[in-house]
């Protein structure tokens, strides 16, 4: 056999990998307005970066299918997995490092196979080895039964894959992207990355509609199990995208953020932040417009917004550095941190810490949720929880009291303590207190006030207990007596919290 005669086999075995050798299946995701997995790696990766593993690999289905057949249709098992570059063009080329795994709908519904394991743990073990981030797309069916080739195996329960991709935890930042139908092992690829994105035509659960009906369960379609607007209300999905293009985009921007700084920034008048808050105290307000004002303009990214409404969290910069933060919304339940809060905020500082992601935490909240119906959805477990996260951050943490600082729950903001964070500041409109004013008022005079009969004599006396107590727990007066270190102009905000995190040392 001649070496041209080699190497045009070559080349027509490699093109059977690729999306031109490949044009039915690709035309079958075009008509369904789907992108084929190589156009996501494509648009996911820095241009000439990709180095891939396994391109070659089809089923283990040889003994069933022929081999010729299973090029073309089983194109590298269904996954396609490698090193890469993402992001240079914003951090740099040494610290654009990353790799990526695709799932491929088009192979097999986007299966998990024999080889496709191998595959998948191979990359893991070397991302481990250089601590590399990864970013996965995860459509799929979940496990396959048709790898006929194996015949070593049972139950097929001793693939390493789960454990090995779960082992990164802490050690590379995973962020999972879902577009389609994701159940079963594609599922538990996608809910236990670090961040997950999805789209809106995304269905993502623990088992598919086989498994349900093999279970004696029901019957149900694929669209009932797990639809997009449900994983974002229980906070399986942390961002949702429009589409896979969009979520491409949205994964690239988060890496970028514990990729390193921007060099070019903009930023709002910051003089806005003055007279942004209500007159009235009692009145709440969109945090999310200050938030959008201190971060660089377009570099605020939420995760979870439809879950653990109490608390705000996502990713900013401030001069092109990344921080994460989180912040109290006072439109919902004034403020206060509810168990699902808890919840999000625990997730959310212990993301950060593992990363080397300093935090900014903006303060309001008159407290923990209570009651019993609070009691019920287990709130001792899950806000001590909050304390217990806070008391091991690896990182700085900033802390700016926008209005109340009261009780447990602002010690829960600020990792347990007024004097954990590496500087805690409060705007003029800071307010502190063991717990909210009127509610203190109420409980510590309550005897003075059922002696009163006169309404209107009763309400005199408790709106000036309540002023007494507001005077009594300004920023200032705090500021004063040292629980905070200091009372700044709201304008000053992003120097404050810029000087603030410069003190920190190298983790």
């Amino acid at each position: 056999m001649s070496e041209n005669l080699i190497f045009e086999q070559f080349l027509d075995r490699l093109k059977k990998t690729t999306d031109e050798g490949r044009d039915k299946a690709v035309k079958k995701r075009h008509q369904l307005g789907l992108r084929s997995a190589r156009e996501n790696l494509s648009d996911l990766v820095d241009d000439q970066s990709f180095l891939e593993y396994g391109a070659f690999a089809v089923a283990a289905q040889r003994s069933r299918k022929k081999y010729e057949d299973l090029q073309i249709d089983t194109a590298a098992d269904g996954i396609i997995t490698g090193f890469c570059k993402i992001n240079s063009d914003i951090v740099g080329d040494k610290k654009a490092n990353a790799a990526c795994i695709i799932y491929d709908y088009s192979v097999l519904a986007g299966t998990q196979g024999y080889f496709h394991h191998m595959k998948l743990d191979r990359l893991c073990e070397k991302v481990r080895e250089y601590g590399l981030p990864i970013v996965i797309f995860t459509e799929g069916g979940g496990g396959r039964p048709g790898d006929t080739d194996v015949t070593t195996s049972v139950a097929g329960l001793h693939v390493p894959s789960f454990a090995n991709w779960a082992g990164l935890s802490g050690k590379c930042l995973r962020i999972a992207v879902n577009n389609g139908f994701c159940f079963a092992g594609n599922a538990a690829l996608f809910g236990s990355a670090d961040i997950r994105i999805a789209t809106k035509n995304s269905w993502i659960g623990m088992a598919g509609p086989a498994m349900i009906e093999g279970g004696g369960l029901g019957k149900f379609s694929p669209k009932e199990i797990g639809p997009s607007n449900i994983q974002e209300k229980n906070g399986v999905i942390d961002v949702i995208a429009e589409d896979e293009e969009e979520a491409t985009k949205m994964a690239k921007k988060i890496l970028s953020y514990f990729q390193g700084n921007e060099s070019e920034w903009k930023v709002l008048d910051q003089s806005q932040l003055i007279n942004i808050m209500p007159k009235d105290r009692r009145w709440s307000y969109p945090v999310r417009d200050i938030i959008n004002i201190i971060s660089d303009i377009d570099q605020y990214v939420e995760l979870k917004k439809e879950y653990g409404r109490g608390i705000i969290s996502g990713f900013i910069r401030i001069e092109g550095k990344s921080f994460g933060l989180i912040a109290n919304d006072s439109q919902y339940l004034g403020g206060a941190i509810d168990s699902e809060s808890a919840d999000k905020a625990s997730y959310f500082f212990d993301l950060c810490s593992k990363f080397n992601l300093p935090i900014v935490a903006l303060v309001d909240t008159p407290g923990f949720m209570v009651g019993p119906d609070s009691e019920a959805e287990g709130a001792v477990r899950r806000m001590s929880n909050l304390f217990l996260i806070g008391s091991q951050l690896k990182v700085p943490l900033t802390a700016i009291f926008l209005r109340k600082g009261y009780g447990l729950g602002a010690q829960a903001m600020v990792g347990g303590s007024l004097h954990e964070p590496i500087y805690t500041a409060s705007w003029p409109t800071g307010e502190f207190g063991a717990m909210g004013l009127e509610g203190a008022v109420k409980l510590g005079f309550k005897k003075e006030l059922e002696q009163i009969t006169d309404e209107k004599q009763k309400e005199e006396l408790y709106q000036s207990l309540v002023d007494k107590l507001y005077e009594k727990g300004k920023a200032i007066e705090a500021a004063a007596h040292l629980e905070i270190d200091a009372v700044i102009d709201p304008s000053e905000t992003r120097k404050v919290i810029l000087k603030a995190q410069e003190l920190r040392l190298e983790i």
